[in-house]
């Protein structure tokens, strides 16, 4: 077998061996040629023509297979870093100079016993970089500039045309002394990302996003603050990339994907805004979208952990809450399901529908040793607690180990039904497009960017809201669509629809909730433009580090620039070796002044110790009971916060002023807050300083000019200066507004 895939995986950081890189060639630049084979090989030759005329053929090398990217990026568990190590039939060559022209090429490999085997031919054209200073159409540019030429350099727009099609447009836009670039969804490394370049490419980076500054949740948007202020978003759901004074830096170089024909005017559209980051946000989420203002209970705390995988468990956790006197209002419940359908509860007994129609929780006899004996007593207990449940959820059909029963007569029905993705097949035709990300690898993927096919899926899991009383879904995942091959029901391709699908993934689920008469609550990992206005976010999986710990509070604080209002994370890191009780206390301090306060734990195989990150766990594995009343008093103290919260988040919505505000929001024109970026304020009147360094005894806080009040001593201070704070672990800096202080003061204990 030899065989090559022209487009690759579409895994957008690690290029596969047996795939044309680049996929559009650039002629005279570096053009590499691979495939793959199987079986005993001794070589492997290209042979090329150009506008049909034959060049010389090229002997292709040996190499290692990339695997989809995993030697360089790992997998999302253990078992799929496993796979990583698979080497096998990788030949590559290259092209050091792209002919220009129509490019044919095919490749033949000759075996041990002397027979050759043939791919078929093909063709791409080579492009090039022309100018074309038509290409993009600048909208309300004379809000923020005077004129075009003051938008963007003379001759630095152009387009990347093979003769037929442009395939990227690329241009400048001017950057001046004292400019901070923010924003671009939710970013872990840093908040002015002046000096710096990245792309918009949603993607499932497990673990240590802020050290390879990829992220599941990117906006081509950005707040430009400093001087006149100002923002820009590039309206397009393709990959776009920006080097922000990186490569020049008094430009901001934005390059971007179409696929437009050649001479088209206004390939790609920008629209610019004006005035305070407030009033940049305002305006663009009067084109994103604004958020949906969620009920209050969801700023109680939220706990799960993935080896609560048993009814017995959830209410032993929930108790043990309530026997340590830490509230919790919300449980999530991940391995809940049978793992084939994620519809139906593990062991359930029942009568599957071969034509894949809903169930009702009357179909289902719950056996009492099972590890659901009764899911909606359960639930109707928690309720009695005031703990809402909410259920996981992938947007995947899984089809390893092969699927049975309900499994595979609902992938059978998705097929029938034509509700799932598709791809192109080598042939032309189009086929259910099969995950090629390294979590549930081949799954289907229902395409629910379409009204038809989203509701087909949400009606399976109507009863869970509807009978069983499920208050929320956490809509993990959505990051599964990978490559422009794709197709999806309304025919756009891949590279167009790809970033948006998570969009309409927790939308397709708010609006079954809202359906039943529930808010839209879900809880994602990914989005994109347009995420604003669909639940809540957690910023994905880490381990328990301080790397980590800084780097979700950059998220969260980049989140909110774009307009994400509901937004928290896995408190200490939910994976890998639990934090050391420092680390815990200090992330559970901070994480009362964020917007949601969640805890979880990565699924460890029932092995011991545990690796929960309950209070009592972490307790009992560091030695230091003190754990469980210093998080207790945080909890409380959250508790008593969530009157504030809840109508600070109506505000957020209302003027576009973040929840989790970073200070440059309130304070355009102070350099100091860019010397401290990961403070924030909480709503109008509460400054946070979360500690973020092992060991600290003291800890540095920057006051934005007015009076102040310290939190936790009500002493008075004048802002305009950094002052050195101390507090013990189970608190982190606060000072709130000196004006709103009579109103707060009894939060704190006053």
């Amino acid at each position: 077998m030899i065989r090559h895939r022209p487009l690759g995986s579409g895994h957008p950081y690690s290029p596969d061996t047996e795939q044309r890189w680049p996929v559009t060639p650039i002629a005279g630049e570096p053009l590499r040629l691979g495939a793959r084979t199987s079986g005993e090989v001794l070589s492997v030759t290209a042979e090329i023509n150009v506008d049909g005329q034959p060049i010389a053929p090229l002997e292709l090398a040996e190499v290692p297979r990339s695997s989809r990217g995993q030697t360089q990026d790992g997998g999302h568990l253990a078992s799929a870093q496993a796979r990583k190590a698979r080497q096998a039939g990788g030949w590559q060559a290259e092209v050091p100079l792209a002919p220009a022209g129509e490019i044919g090429y095919r490749f033949v490999a000759r075996h041990g016993d002397g027979t050759t085997e043939t791919t078929r031919w093909f063709t791409v054209r080579a492009a090039s970089w022309k100018s074309a200073p038509n290409a993009v159409a600048f909208e309300d540019n004379k809000l923020v500039f005077p004129s075009k030429t003051d938008v963007v350099p003379v001759g630095s727009v152009s387009v990347l045309d093979d003769g037929e099609r442009v395939h990227r447009v690329r241009f400048s836009l001017p950057l001046h002394d004292g400019e901070h670039v923010t924003g671009f969804g939710e970013r872990y490394d840093t908040v002015d990302q002046r000096g710096l370049s990245l792309d918009n490419q949603v993607f499932e980076q497990y673990k240590s996003q802020g050290a390879h500054r990829r992220t599941y949740l990117p906006m081509p948007f950005a707040h430009v603050v400093g001087g006149q202020g100002w923002g820009f978003h590039v309206r397009t759901n393709r990959r776009v990339w920006f080097d922000i004074g990186e490569t020049q830096p008094d430009q901001l170089r934005i390059e971007a994907e179409v696929d437009v024909p050649s001479g088209t005017k206004d390939a790609l559209t920008v629209a610019f805004y004006s005035g305070t980051p407030a009033q940049v946000l305002d305006q663009f989420l009067n084109e994103a979208g604004r958020a949906k203002e969620l009920p209050d209970w969801v700023f109680k705390l939220w706990a799960s952990g993935n080896e609560w995988n048993t009814q017995t468990e959830v209410e032993r956790q929930v108790a043990l809450h309530r026997q340590h006197g830490i509230p919790v209002g919300n449980v999530v419940i991940e391995a809940w399901s049978d793992e084939q359908t994620f519809t139906i509860f593990r062991d359930a007994a029942y009568t599957f529908h071969e034509d894949a129609s809903p169930h009702h929780l009357s179909d289902f006899t719950f056996p009492a040793e099972g590890a659901w004996p009764d899911p909606k007593a359960m639930v109707d207990r928690l309720h009695d607690q005031n703990v809402r449940v909410h259920l996981w959820q992938i947007p995947l059909i899984k089809t390893r180990p092969h699927p049975q029963g309900q499994a595979k007569a609902d992938a059978q029905s998705a097929i029938r039904e034509n509700v799932l993705i598709r791809e192109k097949a080598p042939d032309g035709r189009l086929r259910p497009y099969r995950n090629r990300g390294w979590w549930f690898p081949l799954g289907l993927m229902p395409d629910l960017t379409d009204e038809r096919a989203a509701d087909w899926w949400t009606s399976q899991r109507r009863y869970l809201v509807e009978e069983v009383g499920i208050d929320g879904f956490k809509t993990d995942g959505g990051e599964h669509a990978w490559g422009s091959d794709l197709v999806y029901l309304d025919s756009t391709k891949g590279d167009a629809k790809n970033n948006a699908y998570p969009c309409a993934y927790a939308a397709a689920y708010g609006k079954l909730l809202e359906s039943c008469g529930k808010a839209p609550v879900t809880f994602s990992r990914s989005g994109y433009t347009g995420s604003q206005a669909h639940g809540a976010f957690w910023a994905g999986d880490e381990n328990s580090t301080w790397d980590a710990f800084r780097w979700s509070m950059l998220a969260g604080l980049n989140a909110a620039a774009c307009g994400i209002v509901y937004w928290g994370w896995d408190i200490a890191g939910f994976s890998g070796p639990i934090p050391d009780a420092e680390l815990y206390v200090r992330a559970m301090a901070a994480s009362a002044f964020v917007p949601i306060m969640q805890y979880h734990s990565e699924f460890n195989h029932h092995r011991l110790p545990s690796q929960d990150r309950t209070p009592w766990n972490i307790a009992q594995r560091t030695g230091d009971q003190a754990v469980i009343d210093e998080v207790r008093e945080i909890v409380e103290l959250r508790e008593r916060l969530v009157p504030y919260l809840a109508e600070q988040a109506h505000l957020a919505i209302d003027s576009s002023r973040p929840l989790m505000r970073p200070l440059y929001f309130d304070h355009p024109d102070d350099p100091q807050v860019w010397e401290h970026p990961i403070q924030w304020k909480l709503g109008d009147h509460i400054l946070v300083a979360p500690i973020l360094e092992a060991g600290a005894d003291t800890w540095p806080v920057y006051l934005p000019t007015g009076e102040w009040i310290n939190a936790w001593t009500g002493e008075s201070q004048l802002g305009g200066l950094t002052v050195e704070t101390t507090t013990p672990r189970n608190r982190v800096p606060v000072f709130v507004r000196a004006q709103s202080w009579s109103q707060l003061a009894p939060i704190f204990g006053f």
